[in-house]
């Protein structure tokens, strides 16, 4: 075959995408990308080499007779779709061990990153693959042009030495994997390549913000809380002049933290230079609440992402659907962005390089798993040192994740607590005691249990009221004994029906209605209710103070609002709501000033953490590198790191005719992202129990690989959402 006619894809009506062309084009494209984070060397070889098992007559071949738009994924194993190894082995035998680090990207750019060592399935683990010899001998008998073979060692160092391996070998394999995904894109669609980019710059979108701001600060009244939130909004602002690292944003629920904190963002990035801002919300349940504020101000620069709706298998259509994070402007979850930090897929990874220089506002960042908090926080350390990468800790109750000892003088966090952490807030003390707007009435006796029958009395003596309980089963026996009229806020709810819920209860209570919600945890964070009195079952003190938050937020009553704890019939579920409560009980036992007092959270954390495995699957061992950097397990820290062990299923439901166009559309074309971006907003979870049970009953159906719809329209109900056997049923969607 002469250069021009070995392909590297071919679509339907047989046009050739040259070889040649599609490596040096990934090889421009990814080192562009990593040079954010000075490893473009690095990434321009792994561009140029990835595909050159695609030089073997026999995949050649297999290329021309098949299905070229599907022929050419790799599933990693063996068989004549094997091109990736040929690529790895040729970087060992240039490199010697620095080509272990170009393995684990090329092997990897369609099976996702590999584990070294053999794990499950024979053939899979890189050790094993450098052993494939005969598949670069199988390459290198065709004539494969100079400029493609050229290379020697980068000069550039492996950013973060040791300690930061594995995250930097994401980065890097995300530059690839994106650089490959777009070049293939472009030979497939050029129309919809055509499309992408095009943003408005940071300028703009301050602008865009600033203008808003001006507007709501002409429109609000003149109270005591909104001359704080003015102050702080202002504070934010002078601070994002300032130089990068990791900053605090310490203020009490209601004073403006969501905005506030953009308007920090905006101010670094414009100063600073920094890429995109990204904005990321412990409850997927709630994630488009925040999602709706910011493209109510900057349009069509906002996506949203959550890890609803990524495929688990790769083929041509998921690949090119796969999200990227290109906005400058991302609204997605702990689960989303902490998973991704740490996974193997394709589809989780390819967003990884812009991260870099970018700007990472935690909101509510209490809410942090504790079991998977020291690998976070190392990881976190390393994106602050070596990636250019800005981080807000923005929360009511501030969590102490900066370096600190135990009651018994240890390290609480091996070393990886957060480094050189800066308050945002001048005072926050005298901002605390500022914003006091609740009374907190704690259990009399902590270890005597109300039942649900005069919990549901008393509750419906107030004219208006917010109940939050732990669970969805014990907000159902709750709801089922409160007087009609009352509303059930539930994860169950795809996206849609829930904005919908939300918007209704907050035009209720600008009305002066009576209103009665029972709800679980969901509101509290990132839905902006105001209610006179609030129940809260019995949680973690960072709980409380959340739900205080959805109490007299604006400060307009005469009198402070009321918050209730009560002890449920039931302790919270095992886990951490659980050992939470249990923390808050022992701290709280006794107490006589303000449950809510600043200093009580910083108690609260310390011994809630210090009862905590802060790596309980060990991922530092398995991403800790050998000698001559091998060793790394990625695959098995990946499939490890589940912020939600049983994270379920995404259902999408016909919920009203915008769905059912986009289900149709989706049943028709297939995945692309700018429509599953919009199926987003009609997806529900279900944890593995009931989606095995709908699927057995022909309730669902597998629209595309990986993707299930609702069949059957009667078990979906607009104000209690998915149901099942009479109950709704469905996969809590918060960080646990």
């Amino acid at each position: 075959m002469n250069n021009s006619s070995y392909a590297a894809h071919i679509n339907e009506a047989k046009d050739i995408h040259r070889l040649e062309e599609h490596l040096s084009k990934v090889a421009k494209r990814a080192a562009d990308y990593a040079a954010a984070f000075q490893s473009d060397q690095w990434a321009e070889l792994a561009g140029r080499w990835h595909d050159l098992g695609k030089y073997s007559a026999t995949f050649q071949k297999m290329i021309y007779e098949a299905n070229g738009m599907e022929a050419h994924v790799d599933s990693g194993g063996d068989g004549p779709r094997n091109h990736s190894s040929a690529g790895a082995l040729y970087a060992v035998e240039k490199l010697g061990a620095f080509g272990h680090l170009l393995g684990y990207l090329i092997s990897g750019h369609h099976a996702g990153l590999p584990d070294w060592h053999k794990v499950d399935a024979p053939g899979q683990a890189l050790g094993e693959r450098l052993n494939e010899k005969q598949l670069l001998e199988d390459a290198s008998k065709a004539e494969i042009p100079a400029n493609i073979l050229a290379g020697e060692k980068p000069s550039q160092l492996p950013v973060g030495g040791k300690e930061g391996f594995a995250l930097w070998t994401r980065m890097l394999f995300s530059a690839l994997v994106d650089a490959d995904f777009l070049d293939t894109e472009s030979f497939y669609d050029q129309e919809k390549a055509g499309k992408r980019g095009g943003y408005p710059s940071m300028n703009k979108s301050k602008a865009l913000f600033d203008a808003y701001m001006q507007r709501m600060a002409e429109g609000a009244d003149d109270t005591p809380v909104n001359r704080i939130r003015s102050e702080i909004l202002t504070e934010c602002r002078m601070a994002g002049l300032q130089a990068g690292g990791i900053y605090s944003l310490t203020v009490p629920t209601g004073g403006g933290k969501t905005l506030s904190s953009m308007a920090f963002a905006l101010e670094h990035a414009v100063k600073h230079g920094k890429d995109r801002i990204i904005y990321v919300i412990p409850y997927t349940s709630i994630i488009e609440q925040t999602a709706n504020i910011f493209r109510g101000i900057f349009g069509d620069s906002v996506i949203e992402h959550h890890s609803s709706l990524d495929p688990d298998k790769e083929d041509h259509k998921s690949r090119l659907a796969a999200e990227n994070w290109d906005a400058p402007i991302v609204v997605t979850t702990n689960v989303q962005f902490f998973e991704s930090l740490f996974a193997a897929r394709t589809s989780r990874c390819r967003k990884l390089h812009n991260i870099a220089n970018s700007i990472v506002i935690l909101d509510e960042a209490q809410l942090m798993p504790p079991e998977f908090l020291q690998p976070i926080l190392k990881v976190m350390n390393l994106l602050a040192r070596h990636f250019g990468v800005i981080f807000v800790i923005s929360t009511a109750t501030q969590p102490a994740l900066s370096k600190q000892e135990d009651g018994f003088g240890r390290d609480l966090f091996k070393g990886y607590g957060l480094e050189q952490v800066r308050e945002i807030i001048s005072d926050p003390d005298t901002l605390y005691r500022a914003l006091e707007r609740v009374n907190v009435e704690l259990p009399a006796d902590f270890q005597e249990r109300r039942n649900w029958e005069d919990v549901a009395q008393e509750i419906a003596g107030h004219e208006s009221v917010l109940a939050i309980v732990n669970t969805r089963k014990d907000a159902r026996e709750l709801f089922r004994l409160m007087p009609e009229g009352t509303i059930h806020l539930s994860a169950l709810m795809c996206g849609e029906h829930r904005s919908q819920t939300i918007a209704t209860i907050k035009r209720r209570l600008k009305d002066r209605l009576p209103t009665c919600v029972v709800s679980t945890q969901l509101v509290e964070a990132g839905v902006d209710l105001d209610f006179p009195v609030v129940y809260r079952a019995m949680a973690g003190l960072d709980s409380i103070a959340q739900a205080a938050g959805r109490c007299n937020r604006e400060g307009k009553l005469l009198e402070k609002g009321k918050v209730v704890v009560f002890v449920p019939p039931k302790p919270a579920p095992a886990g951490h709501l659980l050992r939470a409560a249990q923390t808050t009980v022992s701290l709280m036992s006794g107490h006589k000033g303000d449950p809510l007092a600043r200093d009580n959270f910083a108690r609260f954390f310390e011994n809630f953490y210090t009862g905590c495995e802060l790596d309980k699957e060990g991922l530092e061992t398995l991403l800790k590198p050998e000698g001559d950097f091998s060793g790394v397990q990625f695959r098995t820290a990946a499939m490890k790191m589940q912020l939600i062990k049983d994270a379920g299923v995404q259902v999408l439901v016909s919920a009203d005719k915008v769905s059912e166009g986009l289900l149709e559309q989706l049943r028709i074309t297939g995945p692309y992202r700018e429509l599953m971006r919009k199926l987003q907003r009609y997806s529900v979870n279900v944890s593995q129990f009931w989606f095995d049970k709908l699927k057995a009953k022909g309730d669902v159906q597998e629209i595309h690989s990986g993707i299930y719809a609702l069949v059957s329209p009667a078990l979906y109900h607009n104000e209690f959402g998915l149901l099942l056997e009479g109950e709704p049923m469905a996969a809590e969607q918060t960080i646990w």
